[in-house]
């Protein structure tokens, strides 16, 4: 694929843009924590004015639809689907730790245990072998997590959740080029990216209806 492809990544607390086009890749990347809202939009129009492309020109809009920080996860999959739907790109869903363990693992040539930190003592984590997921998404406590990363000898560390588990320190930085490389090579037929949260919202509307 060689027409433009765009990448969203606003599940870390970073928000960070990437666009894909003519052999060079721009970004635009800063840990902000909350905001992204406000910083998405004015991103993305000026690296599309920096490569000379409009949004028709785009051909896939990758978003990283988590697990990761609730808001966060919410803009940038909101504005993913909303882009595509106005320029006619296909918006695609790229999971979290699928973007980790390509991160950890970019020859695809070993075991990555790719791990989440969902807070309040929890975790989310898959297995990966030779960059193919094996098994489901587990959720766990720490005592779960590491028995299953027991069972994976030699297995690599990746994600929010690897140093508690006495793996590596999170990442500041998002894993860009294997959003780009997830979302070229998602099928045709993928489906509209849809957030994927590690708890329900605390938050409730009057009458105590879930948000979600």
């Amino acid at each position: 694929m060689t027409a433009p492809v765009l990448v969203i990544d606003t599940a870390g607390p970073w928000c960070a843009c990437a666009l894909a086009s003519g052999g060079a890749v721009q970004l635009r990347s800063q840990a902000i924590g909350r905001g992204h809202a406000e910083v998405l939009a004015p991103w993305v129009s000026a690296l599309l004015e920096e490569a000379g492309c409009t949004p028709r020109d785009l051909q896939r809009i990758g978003v990283n639809v988590g697990p990761g920080g609730f808001a966060g996860v919410r803009v940038g999959v909101a504005f993913a689907r909303g882009l595509s739907l106005a320029c006619g790109a296909q918006a695609v869903g790229i999971g979290a730790l699928d973007a980790w363990a390509l991160h950890a693992d970019p020859e695809r040539a070993g075991d990555v245990f790719s791990v989440h930190d969902a807070r309040r003592g929890e975790l989310i984590w898959r297995l990966f072998r030779k960059g193919r997921p094996s098994g489901d998404v587990e959720r766990g406590d720490l005592d779960a997590a590491r028995a299953a990363l027991e069972a994976v000898p030699g297995g690599r560390l990746a994600g929010s959740g690897a140093a508690l588990l006495g793996g590596p320190a999170f990442d500041p930085e998002p894993p860009i080029a294997a959003l780009l490389q997830l979302t070229r090579a998602a099928p045709d037929d993928a489906p509209a990216p849809a957030p994927v949260y590690a708890r329900a919202p605390d938050a409730k509307l009057a009458g105590g209806i879930d948000l979600a």
